[in-house]
């Protein structure tokens, strides 16, 4: 329900919390000297509102502009509700000149906000532009602008044209005691000064965009007014006596003349005309007093004049005589008939109150601000016009923090009194800061200090100073105690005789346009605020109470008289609490203690300590009620904000672009923030002492039972139990707003905002209304302040404007009191919206977040289970993940049935078919992930997976999360059996995957291998296959996994196929020593696997070279020119058996062979076919190796022979270096072993290992042998002996053919006759001739056609004539045996 509004107003200070106001200070010095024995006034305020402030649409808007004097000085502020004003304050000194009373007027035009100020010897004028054209858009969204105060300094305020001094009257050297200021519809700026002749003086400065002069006009009761040209008057001055000075002025233009108005010391109220400068009216306001006895011979100095013009009334004059003990108002009508004016009696007030500071006159009201004997601030108001008995309706001003700090037993007194010092409700920064400058005696300045660090100066000045005092070094912790609360009981009596002198008020304003009443105080601004009807009993003094005879809580007459006497009964109750008892409420409901039970503590105490009979008063009273149950329930139903109306909701959209953006920044400056949130503390601190003593007095009823209330058990029964439940639950709530009201926000560092918004974003809540940049420039703020400014503002503003109409949206004091009570009710947790929370939440406030968990867990009902999700939020912030866990599996049995949680589980497309339940865990599940909390994900999804029972998909997912976390976790066992659990063929394959590609990356093999794999082994083996051909052979280490995969399950040809498709690949790919290395090894492997099965079983498929393996997924292969390439034709599957995969080996082993005798060679080794790899091996030396080789593949040893000819040639010719490099390629060669007593070269060992190899590898026709020895001949290299004694043995033809081929004649004669003497029987050994030529031996031949070459060539050549006669008889002596022999064999036959 609506909260009822009373005709009372409340006071809600706006205190600065910046330690230092920036306020800039500009001097006006005309070179003026004091006036001798210069009157003092004392300070005033005013404020100026803008015409277009009522107006939503327009920039000015809840704008306006306050300021006080004080003696030179006057201070201006520009300050709105709606934004954020920058460099809206300046101070003017006015050198030797003090500012007059009313001597501050502003005035707006349309393009300018002029400002006219008067002082004793000067006047001045200020042109700023008005706030309508200093933005270069009509629409205006930052949250800051600037102030029309900006650029005063660029002002010239010393300008002839804007300044002028007042001059001075003949035989007076005192100057004008009041003033006032207007500015013509022509741009004229006129003042009007109280000339201490008696006359008023008006001077003139022009247009401030024309040139001309000032001029000075003199207006005397003669009615008779003289130019006056230049400074001094000339007009003939008569003699006027005291009682013509005017006391207080005011002037309002009315049609095309200006009336100035005088109050005068003789009580005359004269109006004159400035047109006609004359007086037109005059009348004594003593005519209105009832009784004018003796008020004539007052002074008068307290009068006051005041003008108010509506439409309607007309104008009005207000007029306030100082009368002691009896102040008047008396309020004329300025009534017009045929060019003749009278004033017209409307109402004479009366109020006993002893100091008027100020009043304010609107066309209804009169608004009155006083100071009695105590110094203690009073304002009321009066509707002068429908007032007959003359009542004032009260306003409930803030009183002073309180003296006397409560300090529990358990409490430290430096905390304590921390609290209270740095509230954001008691104590403004200036006090603090002047009494911290008076505490260290002035000896450093106060710098510009934050909220906290200014907290810390304080504790450390206190802390300092009791040190210093401490002259013992021992002494009791109860003594220590008392000196803290003797030093800063001390502190807190300093900033409270600071806070009161900040609090001295000056003014009073009220707006025109918006009915906003602002009272100025000396330090600070407060605004009065509607009372509800419910407060407005609860604060009112005794005397209203007994005067009043209805409420609007109740329509019924006897209804609203039981609740007035109940109320009484309640301030009796209040009076009777002492302060003891009350702080232990206070501290029962803050330690969630029974409100019920307290209140019986409180009781008891006050039962027992009735030393003045108040309890048998409050009997006697209670008596007079007739149906109190009734009246309990009327204020029940009052106090109660719980609303079952959805004010969140959004409301039409406003229809233009302008109204969207004006309603968007309503009341979102941090004046209006503060005030807003400060209204819903005093609401919460007022009421929750009105449920406090309406509880306990609930809890006397039972107490006194049928002795005070005659209705019967049956009442008494509701009581007990309807009743006083429900006032406990309020009384609980309006602690929790009252608590909330006045906990600080906490300064958050960028990295933990980021976290949040990460985290909110896997929520899907990172498009909460709480996300807002606009953040209130308030430091420190409150978390209700922190809320209003991020969340409740629009939802606030969005729900008024859905209710009314924006013509009315600016009326103060409707729409502050809406905005109040919409804002309690968002905070009120018994209401179904859980934005407060929430907002907590997204500004990671958690601290504060948890207290409120904390404080209604026990008694509020609703949000249970989003609450324990806050807490659980605020858990994982503080690292307590268990806890957490705890929270959100408590949460989920509220999903179904609370809004936030319903959101927050949302309704996504690919689990729409899920429970909201289980939509729940999936998205504590992905928090609880993005934080990287593992084990709590597991334990979740357990949890989560009993809600999945008929949801494979949901199933699959959890198991798969299940899976991932322990995997991440090394719990490799669990991991598997998640796995193999899921009910997803797909999942269960991807994990799978991963499972191996994970603990492959770990070198966690064994437990890859060891797995059982049931159902799964195909799988596993083609993933390991995929990765091993996908993947870089030296850098991960598939092909070995899946090899020892192979073997562990005894599939050892799979296993010897895996290692030599490895090794193929590696020879491919990894040109590398380490790479060829690499290979031996696999095929080595290869060859140990085909060893271990049968024979006939011992064979492989040969993987085709370069094949293209096609993973599972890949994206079909395309040409240059995008069209799809055509498939590789299937080629003629390869069978290896065990001898071919043995000679692989070989060849791999001689290629790392090479590549450690040379590593360059490893390049080109690795794909090198055998025949090269001889090539390769003997250029480098290695002929042990080649020749193996040569065997294995049945290769022609030709070539080695050849190349370790070519080196011994190059040895035998060679130099030393080339001595010293051969020994290297010799070692790596097997010599024979041949004991040797001489010491023997590089060249010997290579001869020697030559004739080793042509000894150990022999061939059929001496092919090893020719083929060095053409070698040797071919580079002219003499035959050594060994070697032509070897081939002589083996085949001489040959050698005697390669003597001819290179023209070595005569070591082919010398052949020639030791071969015939060898077939002639003398030395047949060497020729390898078994027996000689005879009859009986075997049949012998002679290489005839060499021969006969030989013989050609020796007898074409001069020198060798011998020789070919040797050959020749030779051959004749053979010929003859031949023929012998042959005739001897015939005859035989």
């Amino acid at each position: 329900m609506a909260a009822m509004l009373e005709r009372s107003f409340i006071e809600i200070c706006g205190f600065e919390r910046e330690t230092l106001h920036r306020v800039r200070e500009v001097t006006v010095n005309l070179g003026l000297t004091a006036l001798p024995g210069g009157a003092k006034f004392p300070s005033c305020a005013g404020a100026f509102h803008y015409g277009e402030s009522g107006n939503l649409l327009s920039v000015t808007s809840n704008r306006f502009i306050h300021w006080s004097t004080s003696g030179d000085t006057v201070q201006l502020v520009e300050q709105s509700l709606d934004t954020n004003l920058l460099n809206n304050a300046v101070k003017l000194r006015f050198t030797h000149c003090t500012v007059l009373p009313g001597g501050v007027h502003i005035q707006e035009t349309l393009n300018n906000v002029i400002i006219l100020i008067c002082t004793s010897q000067t006047v001045h004028r200020m042109v700023l532009p008005h706030p309508t054209r200093m933005y270069r858009s009509e629409l205006v969204t930052e949250l800051h602008m600037q102030s029309i105060f900006t650029d005063v300094g660029k002002l010239s305020l010393l300008d002839p044209s804007h300044s002028a001094i007042i001059p001075s009257s003949v035989g007076h050297t005192v100057g004008p005691t009041t003033s006032t200021a207007w500015l013509s519809h022509q741009g004229e700026a006129h003042y009007a000064l109280a000339s201490p002749a008696g006359a008023i003086m008006v001077m003139t400065l022009p247009p401030h965009d024309t040139q001309g002069n000032v001029s000075v006009l003199e207006l005397k009761r003669s009615s008779v007014m003289q130019r006056l040209s230049g400074w001094m008057p000339t007009a003939i001055r008569g003699e006027q006596g005291p009682a013509d000075l005017a006391l207080s002025l005011a002037v309002r233009e009315l049609e095309d003349d200006s009336f100035i108005f005088a109050l005068c010391h003789d009580h005359k109220l004269r109006m004159w005309s400035f047109r006609e400068q004359s007086c037109l009216l005059e009348v004594d306001v003593l005519d209105y007093m009832p009784v004018c006895k003796g008020v004539k011979r007052l002074s008068g100095q307290g009068h006051r004049l005041r003008l108010a013009f509506s439409s309607t009334t007309g104008l009005c004059v207000c007029v306030y005589l100082a009368v002691p003990g009896r102040g008047q108002f008396t309020v004329l009508q300025l009534v017009a008939n045929d060019n003749r004016y009278s004033f017209e009696h409307i109402s004479s007030l009366f109020n006993t109150q002893e100091t008027l500071v100020d009043f304010a006159l609107t066309s209804t009201d009169i608004w009155g601000l006083w100071v009695d004997d105590s110094n203690t601030t009073i304002v009321k108001y009066i509707n002068f016009e429908h007032n007959s008995a003359g009542h004032w309706n009260q306003v409930f001003v803030q009183p002073p923090p309180e003296e006397e700090v409560h300090i529990g037993v358990d409490q430290d007194p430096r905390e304590t009194y921390l609290e209270v010092l740095f509230s954001p409700l008691c104590f403004t920064a200036s006090a603090i800061v002047k009494a911290l400058q008076i505490y260290r005696r002035g000896s450093e300045r106060i710098t510009d200090l934050s909220w906290e660090n200014l907290k810390k100066e304080v504790t450390v000045a206190v802390e300092s100073e009791l040190q210093s005092s401490v002259t013992e070094f021992e002494f009791s912790q109860e003594e220590y105690r008392q000196l803290q609360v003797e030093f800063w009981s001390k502190f807190h009596a300093c900033c409270l005789q600071y806070q009161e002198a900040l609090s001295t008020p000056l003014g009073l304003t009220v707006s025109p346009h918006t009915s906003m009443v602002c009272l100025l105080r000396k330090g600070f601004i407060s605004f009065l605020l509607p009372c509800f009807a419910v407060d407005h009993l609860y604060l009112s003094f005794d005397a209203y109470l007994l005067s009043e005879e209805e409420t609007p809580i109740t329509d019924d007459l006897e209804g609203g008289r039981d609740v007035l006497q109940l109320v009484q009964c309640l301030r009796m109750v209040s009076d009777a609490v002492s302060g003891e008892m009350a702080y232990e409420m206070e501290k029962a409901l803050e330690h969630l203690e029974s409100p019920e039970k307290a209140a019986e503590l409180v009781l008891e105490n006050m039962l027992s300590n009735d030393n003045d009979n108040v309890i048998e008063d409050i009997q006697n009273k209670l008596q007079d009620i007739r149906n109190p149950m009734v009246a309990m329930i009327v204020l029940l139903r009052e106090l109660d904000l719980e609303t079952d109306a959805d004010i969140a909701g959004e409301g039409p959209i406003a229809p233009g672009l302008n109204t969207r953006i004006s309603l968007s920044q309503l009341y979102g400056s941090s004046s209006a923030v503060s005030v807003v949130c400060q209204a819903v503390y005093h609401m919460a601190m007022t009421r929750a002492l009105f449920c406090r003593d309406l509880l306990i007095l609930q809890k006397l009823y039972l107490h006194f039972g049928d002795n005070v209330y005659l209705g019967g058990g049956a009442q008494l029964l509701q009581l007990q139990q309807d009743l006083i439940p429900r006032c406990s639950h309020l009384l609980s709530s309006y602690h929790l707003l009252k608590h909330i009201s006045q906990s600080l926000t906490s300064s958050v560092p960028l990295d933990i905002i980021d976290d949040n918004l990460q985290h909110l974003t896997v929520l899907e809540l990172s498009d909460s209304p709480a996300l807002s940049t606009n953040r209130s420039v308030l430091s420190p703020q409150t978390v209700v302040e922190l809320f209003y400014q991020t969340v409740a503002r629009k939802i606030i503003v969005s729900h008024i404007y859905s209710q009314q109409q924006s013509s009315s949206l600016l009326l103060w004091p409707h729409m502050v009191s809406s905005v109040v009570q919409l804002l309690a009710q968002l905070l009120w947790p018994s209401n179904p919206g859980f934005h407060f929370p929430e907002c907590l939440m997204a500004n990671c406030q958690y601290t504060q977040l948890q207290e409120y968990v904390r404080l209604i867990g026990p008694w509020c009902q609703v949000n249970i289970g989003s609450c324990r999700f806050m807490l659980g939020q605020c858990y994982l912030a503080n690292g307590e993940g268990q806890k957490a866990l705890q929270c959100f599996q408590e949460a989920a049995t509220e999903v179904e049935k609370e809004e936030f949680l319903m959101r927050l589980s949302g309704t996504e497309e690919e689990e729409a078919a899920s429970s909201p339940r289980l939509q729940y865990y999936n998205k504590v599940l992905r928090l609880l992930e993005d934080v990287g909390l593992p084990e709590l994900v597991i334990q979740l999804a357990f949890l989560a997976k009993t809600e999945a029972a008929n949801d494979i998909s949901s199933q699959a997912a959890l198991w798969t999360r299940i899976f991932k976390h322990h995997l991440d976790l090394g719990h490799n066992n669990e991991a598997y059996e998640a796995l193999t659990l899921n009910p997803d063929s797909s999942m269960q394959l991807d994990c799978l995957r991963q499972l191996v590609v994970v603990l492959c990356e770990r070198s966690q093999l064994q437990d890859l291998v060891q797995f059982p794999y049931i159902n799964l082994h195909d799988e596993v083996v083609s993933i390991i296959e995929s990765r091993a051909r996908g993947l870089d052979l030296l850098a991960h280490n598939y092909y070995e996994l899946l090899y020892a995969f192979h073997v562990n399950r005894h599939n050892y040809r799979k296993a010897g196929t895996v290692m030599f498709e490895f090794g193929m690949r590696i020879g491919r790919e990894v040109r590398t020593r380490l790479g060829l290395q690499k290979q031996v090894n696999c095929y080595l492997a290869a060859l140990n696997c085909l060893r271990l099965i049968r024979r006939e079983y011992a064979w492989i498929v040969l993987p085709a070279s370069g094949a293209v393996y096609e993973r599972p997924g890949a994206s079909p292969k395309r040409n240059s020119d995008g069209e799809l390439s055509a498939k590789p034709v299937k080629r003629q599957i390869d069978i290896l058996e065990l001898k071919d995969l043995e000679k692989e080996y070989i060849l791999s082993r001689s290629r790392l062979t090479l590549a450690q005798h040379h590593l360059p060679s490893a390049a080109i080794a690795g794909s090198a076919t055998a025949e090269e790899m001889v090539a390769l091996l003997v250029q480098t030396g290695l002929f042990d190796s080649a020749l193996s080789l040569c065997q294995t593949f049945r290769l022609n040893l030709s070539p080695v022979f050849e190349s370790l000819a070519f080196k011994c040639i190059k040895l035998q010719f060679g130099g030393e270096d080339a001595q010293n490099e051969a020994w290297s390629w010799l070692a790596a060669n097997q010599l024979s072993t041949v004991i040797n007593t001489k010491e023997s070269s590089a060249t010997d060992e290579a001869w020697r290992l030559l004739a080793s190899y042509l000894d150990k590898y022999p061939s059929s026709n001496g092919q090893h042998h020719r083929c060095v020895i053409n070698k040797l001949l071919s580079h002219s290299v003499p035959l050594p002996d060994w070697l032509v004694k070897s081939y002589k043995a083996m085949d001489a033809p040959s050698l005697l053919r390669l003597y001819l081929n290179f023209d070595l004649l005569e070591p082919a004669a010398e052949l020639v006759l030791e071969y015939v003497d060898a077939l002639l029987g003398r030395g047949h050994q060497y020729f390898g001739i078994e027996r000689p030529l005879s009859a009986t031996s075997s049949l012998v031949w002679l290489p005839y056609t060499s021969i006969d070459q030989l013989l050609q060539s020796l007898s074409e050549s001069q020198t060798n004539s011998t020789i070919c006669n040797k050959v020749r008889d030779k051959l004749e002596d053979y010929h003859k045996l031949v023929e012998k022999t042959t005739r001897l064999r015939l005859v035989a036959r």
